[in-house]
């Protein structure tokens, strides 16, 4: 199990860039296609923007046309929380920081491979690690 970070409003408004501050903390999202991150193939680890869990792998990244980046799974099993989103007239799985609890984007049953899943995450909510 991860050890959970809790920080006020305040220390994450100063930790973060405010586009970063209103998907993590304010469940927002980016615009489809503008996010530095969707077309990246390099490979390499996805991490958490607000507090550095690692969250997703290449090797489960795809392109799914959506306009954010794309992935089948996780990379742990604590790594990311989904919950029920039942915000702007839709229900919708939400996924989560496993460690922060920040909005990450969410997760679809139309993806490929062996899960079926499309994990939607927003750019912003990301920071890669390029392999070495």
């Amino acid at each position: 199990m991860t050890d959970k970070i809790k920080l006020t409003d305040a220390e994450w408004r100063e930790k973060l860039t405010p586009e970063q501050y209103h998907i993590l903390r304010e469940r927002g999202t980016e615009r489809a296609f503008t996010g530095p991150l969707n077309a990246n193939k390099a490979s390499g680890e996805y991490h958490c923007a607000a507090c550095g869990q690692l969250l997703f792998t290449s090797d489960t990244k795809f392109d799914s046309g959506s306009g954010w980046p794309s992935f089948t799974a996780p990379a742990e099993g604590d790594a990311v929380e989904e919950h029920r989103d039942m915000s702007h007239g839709m229900v919708r799985t939400e996924v989560l920081c496993g460690k922060c609890e920040g909005h990450l984007g969410h997760v679809f049953p139309d993806g490929p491979g062996e899960t079926g899943l499309r994990y939607c995450i927003n750019s912003a909510a990301l920071d890669f690690e390029p392999e070495s």
